[in-house]
């Protein structure tokens, strides 16, 4: 029965193209859209991912990186006598403005970190060095958001929130969630620059020892200074990225219009297969009248179904794969995880069956003696 779906389907090359190119619009939709979605909703969570720290300990209220509140520095000190602490520091992020050279300004996200560990500071830095952040005035800027800060270059000056600022070193693909530039510094520079007080930061940001349990020391943080909230590294990730998904309606958009995508794509499936086997009713019959089970007909049909499922599937990947080569920036990223890719093909495989299943009721009711009648 496969040699006969096979054939079969091989025999209207132009219905098979059409029904082709719906699964691969499917699969190439629900794996762009969602690879777009995945992409720029990480950037929420862009310096927890990749700030380096075990543990974030913050205000009891704590919910978005990028929207902190104030905590006395003086707790690090409880803090890295939890046990499991390898190390602790304080973190400042907040929003200041930066003077152009245009006589313009730019609302910029500063992040300060510890000038002895760096621990939250730049990475993918591209001109010059991390470490250079600890020069005089030293601060770091993304070469992708270096337009909307009048393109400096190394060893520019500008400033931030009325104090100078010299730009040392430069990232590539630092762009978080908001438009905001990040502009990297010290903590002390930091705070000069958001005009915060001396002994307030925003963050301590935790490194444990080899060995220790996470949650365990976030408990323990919490049970030491009941005035703060402690969470691993995914767990603050995930509450900023569930802070824009529930504050926006970024899920939903995405979701409609990929959901929207994949059902066009899929009826057209459907249609093309249910097309096919109207043109070929009296073939089937045949098959009927010389004893073909409704089992094996639907065997036929399901062939048929699974061969443009992963047919096209694979190529739809392919495309998607090209897609993340050429169309990806650090601005408008393609996130492509496995399960999605996983999911999409076995949703496909599943519509695809399911499509199937309208062409073969139809032959169900189609009488073998038709066959008599010419």
């Amino acid at each position: 029965m496969g040699t006969l779906a096979l054939k079969t389907l091989l025999d209207d090359r132009g219905k098979l193209l059409t029904a082709l190119v719906g699964v691969v619009f499917a699969v190439v939709l629900v794996n762009v859209q969602g690879g777009l979605f995945v992409g720029l909703i990480r950037k929420a969570s862009l310096l927890v991912d990749n700030g380096a720290a075990d543990v974030w300990v913050g205000h009891r209220h704590m919910n978005n990186v990028d929207f902190p509140r104030d905590i006395p520095r003086r707790w690090v000190h409880r803090v890295r006598a939890v046990p499991g602490v390898a190390a602790a520091e304080p973190y400042i992020i907040g929003h200041s403005v930066m003077t152009l050279p245009n006589g313009g300004f730019e609302q910029v996200l500063v992040v300060g970190s510890d000038p002895a560990t760096l621990l939250g500071n730049a990475w993918r830095v591209v001109e010059g060095r991390a470490d250079d952040v600890r020069q005089t005035d030293g601060v770091i800027i993304d070469v992708c958001d270096a337009d909307k800060i009048g393109h400096p270059q190394i060893g520019d000056l500008r400033e931030i929130g009325g104090q100078r600022a010299r730009v040392v070193a430069r990232s590539e693909g630092i762009l978080g969630f908001l438009v905001t530039p990040y502009i990297f510094t010290t903590i002390d520079r930091a705070a000069a620059y958001l005009h915060k007080p001396a002994d307030k930061c925003s963050y301590f940001v935790v490194q444990l020892e080899p060995g220790a349990d996470p949650a365990a020391v976030c408990r323990d943080i919490r049970a030491c200074l009941p005035e703060v909230e402690a969470c691993t590294r995914d767990e603050y990730a995930g509450w900023s990225i569930d802070y824009w998904l529930k504050r926006t309606g970024l899920g939903i958009s995405f979701g409609a219009s990929t959901l929207l995508g994949l059902a066009v794509g899929l009826v057209i499936v459907a249609q093309t297969l249910y097309a096919s086997v109207l043109d070929r009713l009296s073939e089937y019959a045949a098959l009927k009248a010389i004893g073909a089970t409704d089992r094996q007909i639907f065997a036929i049909l399901s062939s048929q179904a699974i061969v443009m499922a992963i047919v096209g599937s694979l190529v739809g990947l392919a495309i998607v794969l090209a897609c993340q080569s050429f169309v990806s920036t650090p601005r408008a990223p393609i996130v492509v995880p496995w399960w999605l890719s996983f999911g999409s093909v076995t949703l496909v495989l599943v519509i695809c069956l399911a499509a199937a299943a309208a062409p073969y009721l139809r032959i169900r009711r189609v009488d073998p003696a038709m066959v008599l009648q010419t």
